[in-house]
């Protein structure tokens, strides 16, 4: 089959090159020349696990190349992904003019009976806008559908070639004919549903993964006011069928490129149609506000921390990614170096991204290595759980001259082994 990805960001090249993968012929458009040059010879601009090397099997085998040109793309493929980006605004309205530019620019050239598929997360009814603009100058029959994605950043590659379901959200059945042959390779559940119920369900899910995380903050709040073990809380209720084992990360709030927008956006959509005070409109408050107040109450416990110097370990916003949008480490570096800390910064491969988020100066300085950020360290945050981080022998650092705490933001450390080397122990609702 001739596939055509619009958008050579995260999704959109992860896409192309799974759908290569598959032996479909794919062309990855973009309009920005310099990211085309790079990616014809496997570089892309961000850290993703394995993705270099699958763009270079999938283009050495001739199914996967890249173009700026609308009209090389478009004029003989069968189906055509828009995956670029909806940024929000500040109240979470989603921004779709890169996808109303992407439809417009494609129109002219779309062939008898393509399939104009939205892969980007957007607002329920975007389709019908879609539309509205590719009739202006398509001269052809064509059909639309919404297919979003939910991979997952640092395991991305994995999780497209083995995926939970595929979700097609179709208006014909010809279309979804089409689009289920295309996706049967992937050996998943593939579910037909309407465009509406597919758009929903990327936002259901990712407003649902925030808010269990937004749960277990909460009920860590309230474990360190009586007692109790987070860790030991999630076990007991874990076994239950009806909620399982699976994500609980009590830590300082979620972050990402998806979690943060989606809820927001989804939060705004809600507004729109007139449910203002649900669920989604609580989420992103508390979690905004998670970072400073679990901060304060550490900088109690610890007489605070001006004058101190704080080693930062794990900055972007999780393992296995240089992704540095909504990580933590943003929020907790300024707030650190506003205190009156001086602050030292590691991450395995976030070094170059941070410094467009995070300046260095007097008061941050980033370091290649665990033992240069954590010498002489007052306090050392283990902040991302990455495994370099937390299989590091903290030991090793230990400044036996004076105190130290360890704050374990992940909760991937055991107190006792932290606490025998001879450093003071903080954890989350511990």
């Amino acid at each position: 089959m001739k596939i055509t990805i619009i958008g050579t960001g995260f999704v959109g090249v992860v896409s192309a090159a799974v759908y290569a993968s598959f032996g479909n012929e794919v062309v990855g458009l973009d309009i920005d020349q310099e990211k085309i040059n790079s990616l014809r010879s496997s570089k892309v601009p961000f850290f993703e696990p394995g993705l270099e090397d699958l763009l270079t099997t999938t283009q050495q085998q001739g199914k996967l190349t890249f173009t700026t040109s609308y009209e090389d793309a478009i004029t003989n493929s069968d189906v055509i992904f828009i995956a670029v980006g909806t940024p929000s605004s500040a109240d979470g309205n989603a921004d779709l003019k890169y996808v109303f530019m992407s439809c417009e620019s494609l129109a002219p050239y779309l062939k008898e009976n393509a399939i104009v598929v939205v892969k980007s997360t957007v607002p329920p009814g975007t389709l019908k806008l879609v539309e509205e603009i590719i009739n202006k100058t398509a001269k052809v029959k064509y059909f639309t559908a919404s297919v979003p994605e939910f991979l997952k950043e640092g395991t991305a590659v994995y999780d497209t070639l083995n995926p939970d379901r595929i979700v097609i959200g179709v208006r014909d059945d010809n279309s979804f004919k089409i689009l289920e042959s295309l996706h049967q390779p992937f050996n998943t559940t593939i579910i037909k549903v309407s465009p509406e119920s597919a758009q929903m369900a990327k936002y259901s899910a990712n407003a649902y993964l925030a808010t269990r995380i937004t749960f277990i903050n909460q009920i860590a709040d309230l474990c360190e006011k009586n007692g109790a073990d987070i860790d030991e809380v999630v076990k007991a209720i874990g076994v239950d069928k009806r909620i399982g084992k699976h994500y609980w990360y009590p830590g300082f709030g979620y972050g990402g490129s998806c979690f943060p927008k989606d809820v927001k956006e989804l939060a705004h959509y809600s507004r729109q149609v007139g449910e203002d005070g649900n669920l989604f409109n609580k989420i992103t408050e508390i979690n905004e506000n998670r970072i400073s107040k679990l901060l304060e109450n550490y900088s109690k416990k610890i007489g605070g921390f001006e004058g101190k110097t704080v080693a930062v370990l794990g900055l972007s916003f999780k393992p296995n990614t240089d992704d540095m949008r909504e990580a933590p480490s943003v929020k907790v570096i300024p707030y650190l170096a506003n205190l009156g800390a001086t602050v030292k910064g590691y991450d395995p491969k976030a070094l170059e991204v941070v410094k467009h988020f995070i300046q260095a100066d007097d008061k941050v300085t980033y370091y290649d290595s665990i033992n240069e950020a954590a010498a002489g360290a007052d306090i050392i945050i283990s902040l991302i759980e990455w495994a370099e981080i937390v299989n590091f022998d903290f030991s090793s650092v230990r400044d036996g001259s004076k105190e130290q705490w360890f704050i374990d933001a992940r909760n991937q450390f055991s107190p006792e082994k932290i606490e025998g080397w001879g450093y003071k122990y903080m954890g989350v609702g511990k």
